[in-house]
């Protein structure tokens, strides 16, 4: 297959809070033959909240991480369904204004170059690591590099809010109906669960001003996971896993039950299909324990 090359904006939580997301996200790549060339020059795409101050600021911070993948004519590849969708939908829009408002694409570009910032040109993509994996890499190529088949493993799929409505013209999967992430555990052996919540909110963009009715968002999700039959959740998003995983105590006192429900970021699950080892993956980083899924690996 041909080779593939992406300019890689890891963002700020798997820098940090999810750093096995950034660990298992090389392994996997570098596993695949799939060369990422990180954007060590980019900045926060804002979660959403610069909009809030000014719509200016959040497309003239994304031009500028849009332009840094032009400028290696690459597109630019996130594992973070936040940061797709924001960075996404500023490249959507601008995009869009190329036709309908230049004027706007000059100020923004104007502000790049007041800076010494590349301006922005509507010649990339900003496509998620799921995207990749699936219309790219392709699932019949990811099912020949198997090695160790995960069908003793029953995963719930959370794809959350962004990676599915932040932009218009969802090219990949369907918004109310996807499929992408099951196809994907099927490809690797997993069987998929079903339930209601897999594309609703986790409850994180309420975490800071209304945590009780965030965690209780976050309580149903996996409560419902659970009662599906599912042995853990596998999530395209950092900010997910952080409301998923690493508050999931703090969640049960909210909804007053045990949980115990593993959260898992999509590139540690393919990777243990690939036959990583769980070691490289970080997978002893979370709060929730994961040894109930390694137990079920042959």
């Amino acid at each position: 297959m041909p080779s593939l090359r992406y300019a890689y904006f890891p963002g700020c939580v798997a820098q940090g809070a999810c750093r096995e997301l950034y660990q298992s996200t090389q392994v996997l790549t570098q596993t695949l033959g799939i060369e990422l060339i990180e954007l060590k020059k980019a900045s926060c795409c804002g979660s959403g909240t610069f909009k809030e101050d000014s719509r200016l600021l959040e497309d003239t911070v994304n031009a500028r991480n849009i332009a840094l993948a032009e400028e290696l004519n690459l597109p630019l590849l996130t594992h973070c369904s936040t940061c797709q969708g924001v960075i996404g939908h500023v490249d959507e829009r601008l995009k869009e204004f190329q036709h309908t408002d230049p004027a706007y694409i000059e100020k923004v570009n104007g502000l790049l170059c007041k800076e010494g910032c590349s301006p922005y040109q509507g010649t990339t993509e900003v496509k998620h690591l799921l995207w990749a994996l699936v219309a790219d890499y392709g699932l019949a190529e990811i099912q020949q590099r198997v090695k160790r088949k995960l069908s003793g493993l029953k995963c719930a799929a959370f794809y959350g809010c962004y990676l599915l409505r932040a932009q218009t013209h969802l090219v990949y999967d369907d918004p109310h109906q996807p499929e992408s992430m099951e196809n994907l555990f099927r490809a690797i052996g997993v069987t998929p669960v079903y339930y209601r919540g897999r594309t609703q909110c986790c409850g994180w963009p309420l975490s800071s001003y209304a945590t009780e009715s965030a965690f209780q968002m976050a309580g149903n999700q996996i409560q419902e996971a659970l009662e599906n039959g599912a042995d853990c959740l596998v999530t395209p998003c950092p900010l997910c896993h952080l409301n998923l995983d690493s508050r999931q105590p703090e969640v049960e006192k909210v909804i007053g039950r045990p949980l115990g429900l593993p959260v898992l970021h999509l590139p540690q699950l393919v990777a243990l299909a690939l036959g990583i080892d769980p070691k490289q993956l970080g997978l002893d980083r979370h709060v929730v324990s994961t040894k109930s899924v390694l137990e079920k690996l042959p």
